[in-house]
């Protein structure tokens, strides 16, 4: 029996970084207001210069970086031999599907995702809850990719493997009921 070739990754994803524009405007916008914050209160009130400093550096941690962390502990990892998904920034959350098992694949669009390619990918490995990679870039392409991944495993396991009739003798064994003590 031969050996499986070793696993290699095939695409490292992670969602489409157009959720980080909202983030990115948002830290500019506070930034600014908080510039023009400082100019007003630059002579008159010297405690309020440091309020308005400590207002903006909230907001941007708040409304820039945690989003940006966020984005970033998000990733999806197919391999030759599985499918891994890792999310989380407190708790790390890694869960893995092997090709091995099977699973269906589709794809959901929302909003702007058919404009920029991008989409959910829904992975449904059996009876166990749905995978959802989210808003990936080419979700297309990866659907393809993933059902390649699938199909070709199987084709390996059943070359590999012996037919069912192998396993019970062959087409021309005798039926269960004329078997003779």
């Amino acid at each position: 029996m031969t050996e499986p070739p070793p696993e290699r990754v095939v695409a490292r994803l992670r969602p489409h970084a157009r959720r980080l524009v909202r983030p990115a405007v948002f830290v500019v916008l506070v930034t600014a207001a908080g510039g023009f914050g400082f100019g007003v209160f630059r002579a008159q009130l010297a405690w309020l210069n440091a309020v308005v400093a400590l207002v903006v550096v909230v907001l941007v941690v708040l409304g820039g970086a945690v989003p940006l962390f966020r984005w970033m502990s998000e990733r999806y990892v197919v391999t030759t031999r599985r499918l891994v998904v890792v999310h989380g920034l407190g708790t790390r959350t890694r869960r893995e599907l092997l090709h091995s098992r099977g699973y269906d694949v589709t794809v959901r669009r929302r909003g702007l995702q058919g404009l920029f390619r991008s989409g959910d990918v829904l992975v449904f490995p059996g009876d166990d809850p749905a995978v959802v990679l989210a808003d990936v870039a080419h979700a297309d392409l990866v659907v393809a990719v993933l059902h390649d991944l699938v199909e070709a495993y199987e084709a390996r396991r059943r070359h590999r493997e012996p037919d069912w009739d192998e396993i019970v003798g062959g087409p021309d064994r005798p039926p269960w009921g004329d078997v003779r003590a």
